[in-house]
């Protein structure tokens, strides 16, 4: 389903335009309106999956000095699907649609009721 309510659906998009942390501050501060929360949790648990495997992928890659073209290939491969990603979240939910991602949009949904 669709709404529009500008300034409902502003905030919910807001919640992805810093990653997680946008969202987390958007949680903390939105207590009642579920379809900000819903956007601000998942902001929160897709950016920050992607900051942690980044991260720990990277150490990982990264400490074996002749995997550094395989360390660079996968930084731009992450940057890429967080670009998609980031993009498509804020369309969605400047649109007013409960655009969920797999796995974390139920979790995400769950999370806020």
């Amino acid at each position: 389903m669709t709404v529009y309510d500008g300034n409902r659906n502003l905030v919910a998009a807001l919640s992805y335009f810093l990653g997680f942390i946008t969202g987390i501050v958007i949680l903390l501060v939105e207590k009642d309106d579920k379809f900000i929360r819903f956007h601000a949790m998942q902001s929160t648990l897709v950016f920050g999956a992607i900051f942690v495997a980044d991260i720990i992928l990277g150490a990982v890659i990264g400490a074996v000095p002749i995997l550094n073209l395989i360390n660079s290939l996968f930084n731009t491969l992450v940057f890429i699907v967080a670009l998609i990603v980031w993009i498509v979240s804020m369309l969605k939910a400047f649109q007013g649609q409960m655009f969920k991602w797999p796995v974390v949009g139920n979790f995400a949904e769950r999370q806020i009721k």
